[in-house]
């Protein structure tokens, strides 16, 4: 059994496929606390990327936002990456549709770091303000976590 987990381990590392090149993509898994809210909210979701170049890259993402009154976050921002190796560092801003409250679309502002764990797994922090464009609610600030799968 311990060979076919070093073996398996050993075929995950290998893998050369990188979202970091051009055309690359990647899938994860993403926790969110909602700040600023009233209440604090919780989501959990799935978040995509795709790379255009070296640097751009687009995400959107949907979370379900797990609170009495709130169903989803649906967002889509674009990143200006700053590759250090194993560590990106990126500012975002998009654009975001939630009913926190109840539903209206946004604007998204903020940034957040990927750290390289393996070839084909990193994992993510991102922190944004959602600049709602309603009057009647505040503004949430959003901190994420998560992992993401390159292909």
């Amino acid at each position: 059994m311990k060979k076919l987990l070093l073996l398996v381990m050993a075929a995950v590392c290998a893998v050369t496929a990188s979202a970091q090149e051009p055309g690359g993509m990647n899938l994860g898994p993403r926790l969110s606390i909602y700040t600023n809210t009233g209440d604090t909210v919780l989501g959990v979701g799935a978040v995509g990327r795709y790379r255009f170049d070296s640097n751009w890259r687009i995400e959107p993402s949907i979370t379900a936002l797990l609170h009495e009154g709130c169903s989803l976050d649906i967002s889509c921002d674009a990143h200006y990456v700053f590759d250090m190796g194993v560590v990106r560092v990126y500012p975002a801003a998009g654009l975001t549709v939630n009913d926190i409250g109840r539903w209206a679309a946004g604007l998204n502002l903020g940034g957040g770091i990927d750290f390289d764990v393996a070839n084909v797994v990193e994992l993510t922090a991102a922190l944004k303000w959602q600049a709602m464009f309603d009057d009647i609610r505040p503004n949430p600030v959003v901190l994420m976590i998560g992992a993401n799968f390159n292909f």
